[in-house]
This record gives structure tokens, C-alpha cells and sequence, in this order.
């Protein structure tokens, strides 16, 4: 099926600090949008674009031929997707289903084949860029399922994507978005440790960012975290008690593989003990604090 703003009506749940910037480009794009979300006031703003509320995930499923999900934990895709008030009990034949949570494997490719079952199509397509890449449409987004769905829902993702990379059969998005969280992990240590190395040093640690963001120790962490941090800005762009969630099902992942990954669980235990300092709704830069 080619979607156009003609032929589509997207259902879009999970309005919250990524699903509300996406939302709103596709309302912009000019699709018809319907909105859910636990709490109607995260979704006000859309509403007041046009968007269309719905009280139940069950109604928004059976009025829309496209239902994405952005929530925030497996748990909460199973509520989505899963029962008698879920997306694939209510959906009509023939919609697709997308969900762009970081989730699990398993429950991604779970939901593909009971979607199949039932005539639905479904992707999962776990994004990255945090709530900047979210504001200016410059996503990464990676896909698991069957290229001729994902081809048709390609004009639908650049909307809100820039990098948009079909990975594999379900599940292979959930797992490219593994090792991304893998490698954040262990890269925020060495951000936090070398701007706390400058800091000590006696050195301006916004001068030796300066120096060190465009040579071989770049990153967007570095480039994009450090200086919020430094400025003591420890605002979610994504929230530890997601980060921690992600590091879980990576670590879950990874020990069925029979994988070591050292980096990985030494991050998970230090963001385990900020959330017990009470940090878990704050950004993943708050790791700083762990070295002042």
C-alpha cells in the first residue's frame, strides 16, 4: 500500500517527550492523526493542531488503517498491542502496526506474528536521536520486518527520520537498537570521566570540549550531553529509568547470546544507583553527578 494524506489515518499512542514532537510532524505533514495517551494533558498541544483524541487505545486501532506506539517500557507495548483492548484485537485487516519503543526482541517479533495472524503488518522501528533529533525530524530509525512493509511506510518515516535502515527480519530493529544502547553506555562513562578529568586538571572543561569533540574522541554524547551537564542542565531528553530499562533487556539479551559485556554492566550498576538517589526521571547526563 502507498500511504498518502489521502488513503491514511494514523493512530499515534504515546504522546509523551518523543511520541509529541513525532506526532506533530506528521500532523504538519498534513495526515489525519488520532491521539492516545495515559494522560490527555501530554497530548493538548496536538489536539490544538488538529489531532484527534480517542479515550481508548481500542477505538483509536479500529479508526485508524496506521497505529504507531511510542511508550515507555515492554510491559506497557503488551498493554498496547496485546488483549481485548489492544491494537491487534481491534485493528482492521489490512493496517499497519509499528511500534518505536525500545522493547524486546522477543516481544517484537511476538506481536509480527500475531499481528499476521490476524491480516496486520506490523514493524518494529526503535528510534535514536533523543528529544532534539525528535523536535528537528533527524531520527535514526531501525526497522525489523518484511521489506514491502517497510518500503510502504518509508514516506511515513522520513518525516521524522533522516537515517532510516531496514535491518532484518521482526526483531532485528529491537536489536540494532541494543547495541546503540550498548555503545552509549559505556561512551557516557568516558564522557563524564574526561570532562571530570578536565575539570580537576585545573583546566576549562568548555575549552578542552572545544578541543576534543571534533577529533578521534567524538561523539554526539560528547557533543550533545556534556555541555547540558556542565551547565548543570540535567533535563530528560531521555530519562535514566529508560536508559535503565534498555540496559536490562540488553543485558537480558546479551546473556542469552552468551555474550560478555563488561562496559555495559558496570553502566547499568551506576545508573542503578542514581535512580536510588532518586535521579531516575532526570536525563542521562546526570551521571556527571557521580564525579563532582
Amino acid at each position: 500500500m502507498a500511504f498518502s494524506k489521502e488513503n491514511t489515518i494514523i493512530g499515534f499512542v504515546g504522546t509523551g517527550v518523543m511520541g509529541k514532537s513525532m506526532a506533530g510532524h506528521l500532523l504538519k505533514a498534513g495526515f489525519q492523526v488520532h491521539v492516545f495517551n495515559r494522560t490527555k494533558a501530554r497530548a493538548e498541544e496536538l489536539i490544538q493542531m488538529g489531532a484527534v483524541w480517542f479515550d481508548t487505545i481500542s477505538e483509536l486501532a479500529a479508526k485508524s488503517n496506521v497505529i504507531i506506539s511510542m511508550v515507555g517500557y515492554p510491559k506497557d507495548v503488551e498493554e498496547v498491542y496485546f488483549g481485548a483492548n489492544g491494537v491487534i484485537n481491534n485493528a482492521k485487516s489490512g493496517s499497519y502496526l509499528v511500534d518505536m519503543t525500545t522493547s524486546s526482541p522477543i516481544l517484537a517479533e511476538k506481536i509480527y506474528e500475531e499481528a499476521l495472524a490476524k491480516g496486520l503488518y506490523a514493524l518494529d522501528a526503535p528510534v535514536s536521536g533523543g528529544d532534539v533529533g525528535a523536535k528537528e525530524a533527524r531520527l535514526v530509525i531501525m526497522v525489523g520486518g518484511d521489506e514491502n512493509v517497510f518500503k510502504s511506510m518509508g514516506p511515513i518515516f522520513e518525516l521524522v527520520g533522516t537515517n532510516v535502515v531496514l535491518q532484518g527480519r521482526a526483531g532485528a530493529g529491537q536489536h540494532t537498537k541494543m547495541c546503540n544502547q550498548i555503545a552509549i553506555a559505556s561512551n557516557m562513562l568516558g564522557v563524564c570521566e574526561a570532562m571530570a578529568y578536565a575539570t580537576k586538571a585545573g583546566l576549562n572543561p568548555k575549552n578542552v570540549l572545544k578541543s576534543i569533540e571534533s577529533g578521534a574522541a567524538g561523539s554526539w554524547s560528547l557533543s550533545n550531553l556534556a555541555p547540558r551537564f556542565l551547565e548543570n542542565n540535567f533535563a530528560p531528553g531521555f530519562y535514566v529509568k529508560h536508559f535503565i530499562k534498555d540496559m536490562t533487556i540488553a543485558l537480558d539479551s546479551a546473556k542469552k547470546m552468551g555474550l560478555l559485556t563488561p562496559g555495559l554492566e558496570l553502566a547499568k550498576t551506576l545508573y542503578d544507583k542514581l535512580a536510588e538517589q532518586g535521579e531516575k526521571n532526570s536525563g542521562t547526563q546526570v551521571l556527571y553527578k557521580l564525579y563532582l
